[in-house]
């Protein structure tokens, strides 16, 4: 395959054969094509063979005098079995540019340079499928979630998709949560306002209507979520199944912040959760000096990982894949390995009369399907910030309250401070990632 050169200092090629390669999606075969022979960009596998009637899905991206470009969604045939010339591909004019950037700009959410998978084809493993270093918030792979519905934790913050809760600076993606009212520049706009997100178009449109997530009303005593963040799901343009992740970030400081990067799975192959499975790469909270009821730390010096799998959420037996760290640089935190029993008798539910929902699944399941990468950071809730632990500040609300969302903002003045508002943009509550890498393990 070969691309005319009209001035490409790079180009990038990713595809697959007989399976289609969707937006910015990696394909089989990722490789970069630096070298030019003549005037083409030309990229030859003598490793591949395509037969008549066989179809490559593939998508191009390419740097044009500073300027990242992509043509996206293309797809070429076979229907000659000895076809005479080489398949080329024109510069594509018709398509939008990014401005030039350095190493790490300034980007504040805007588009800069187009960020790909780097590796070959895999033809050892670990492969490289998919790589972002957060030059830009590439909407052809995150989604950002729009709720009001607090997560299924009844958390305490609405997930926007605006650029003060999430961008990017100097190349490390920012999840920041920031005060509701400060949004709205009014003060009593918790109790007397109105939020309603079920919008229009692709960009603003409600995304989950459970637990009123659409439309709140405020009222003297019930306050509106009184914080905004970002929680971004890579399933617009990035599924996988069976890989190792690996992300660079740092975790936020201030109380009652929960920050997360975990998975959930494509498609409820099992079912509705937990049947289908979820997978908890890293959870933490941002208190200082917090501690469970035995003296141990469960505040910001430590995180959890966590597997939830079981025929329905009233038999959820996460706490037999559940680990947790205190140092977690380079060390494994979790490690599950089922038997021929598979997670249904890892759970313990064979000695049930239950059904069992993979029972003509493989061992792995429910996690043998595909799985997308979310990115979020919450804050207080229901269950997770434990009435029984304690820190240099009590907990402003109990699980069993009818308006705790109420009783912590009422204590914004104890909270508030421990983010550091003030310092830094208040970036310190910002959950900061630097990249994400996800490899293929060998089959």
């Amino acid at each position: 395959m070969s691309f005319v050169d009209v001035g490409y200092e790079l180009v990038a090629l990713h595809f697959s054969i007989n399976k289609k390669v969707s937006g910015v999606q990696a394909g089989d075969y990722n490789v970069d094509i630096k070298n030019k022979q003549g005037g083409n960009f030309v990229y030859e596998n003598r490793l591949v063979t395509i037969n008549h009637g066989d179809y490559i899905s593939y998508w191009v991206y390419g740097v044009v005098n500073g300027l990242a470009e992509q043509l996206l969604d293309q797809e070429w045939r076979l229907t000659d079995p000895t076809p005479d010339n080489d398949h080329h591909t024109s510069h594509p004019d018709n398509h939008a540019t990014q401005a030039p950037t350095n190493n790490h700009p300034h980007s504040s959410g805007g588009n800069t340079r187009q960020q790909t998978p780097t590796q070959q084809s895999c033809t050892s493993y670990p492969c490289l499928i998919f790589e972002d270093n957060f030059d830009f918030i590439n909407h052809h792979v995150w989604e950002h979630e729009l709720t009001l519905g607090g997560g299924g934790n009844w958390e305490f913050q609405q997930y926007t998709n605006n650029r003060s809760n999430s961008y990017c600076k100097n190349g490390v993606l920012h999840i920041k949560p920031t005060l509701t009212t400060d949004a709205m520049g009014d003060d009593n706009f918790l109790e007397s306002g109105s939020i309603d997100i079920w919008g229009a178009g692709p960009h603003d449109t409600c995304t989950g209507n459970a637990f009123y997530g659409c439309k709140r009303d405020g009222a003297p005593g019930r306050v509106l979520n009184p914080i905004q963040s970002a929680r971004l799901r890579s399933s617009r343009g990035f599924n996988f199944k069976y890989g190792k992740v690996e992300v660079e970030a740092k975790l936020p400081t201030g109380d009652w912040i929960w920050p997360a990067i975990w998975m959930m799975p494509t498609w409820d192959t099992y079912g509705s959760w937990p049947a289908s499975g979820e997978i908890d790469i890293m959870e933490s909270r941002g208190n200082l000096n917090y501690k469970d009821k035995q003296g141990n730390p469960v505040g910001v010096d430590h995180v959890g990982s966590t597997l939830h799998f079981g025929p329905n959420w009233q038999h959820d037996p996460f706490y037999r894949a559940t680990a947790s760290k205190f140092s977690v640089d380079g060390d494994m935190i979790l490690n599950v390995k089922p038997d021929s029993g598979g997670f249904w008798k890892f759970g313990g539910f064979d000695k049930t009369s239950m059904e069992n929902p993979w029972r003509f699944a493989s061992k792995m399941a429910p996690f043998d399907q595909e799985y997308y990468i979310i990115l979020n950071v919450a804050v207080g809730g229901l269950h997770y910030f434990a009435d029984s632990n304690h820190g240099p500040r009590p907990k402003p609300w109990k699980d069993n309250s009818p308006q705790a969302s109420t009783d912590f903002w009422r204590a914004k003045n104890q909270w508030y401070p421990t983010w550091n508002p003030h310092v830094r943009d208040g970036e310190d509550a910002a959950l900061q990632i630097n990249y994400i890498k996800v490899w293929k393990m060998k089959p």
